[in-house]
């Protein structure tokens, strides 16, 4: 069966929407923050659009099938957050209308994953110390 999604998932690799193709000219090759995704992925029996493993996220580009199944879309999505995946979803209409609001609403969704620096003072040796000891 997992060869079966494998096969399926590259025939949707050669057969991408307009959108997917334009979303993909976005991520591929780590143009979009250096991170690397891969295009239809599968994952727990489900192929994604796209995928970044070193943040778990998940990306679908919803068309209008994606309106007519939302049962199964909801059921989708549980099965794989289940797995500690984050999944967006971005519609045709959003990819059409703004690339550049659909690359903010990815690094909106990385930004809590990503390092934060640390509050002023902590992971510094004392300063203060340092300067009577010597001084």
């Amino acid at each position: 069966m997992r060869q079966v999604k494998k096969e399926f998932a590259r025939s949707l690799r050669k057969e991408q929407t307009s959108a997917e193709e334009k979303v993909w000219k976005l991520l591929r090759n780590r143009k979009f923050r250096n991170l690397k995704f891969r295009r239809q992925h599968v994952i727990e029996g489900f192929v994604i659009d796209f995928f970044c493993n070193e943040h778990k996220l998940a990306i679908e580009i919803d068309g209008g099938i994606h309106k007519k199944k939302k049962d199964y879309d909801e059921l989708r999505q549980d099965i794989i957050e289940s797995e500690d995946i984050t999944l967006i979803r971005i519609t045709n209409d959003e990819m059409a209308q703004d690339e550049e609001s659909v690359l903010k609403k990815i690094k909106e969704v990385l930004e809590p994953s990503l390092p934060s620096p640390l509050p002023l003072g902590e992971g510094r040796k004392d300063l203060s110390k340092l300067e009577t000891s010597t001084g």
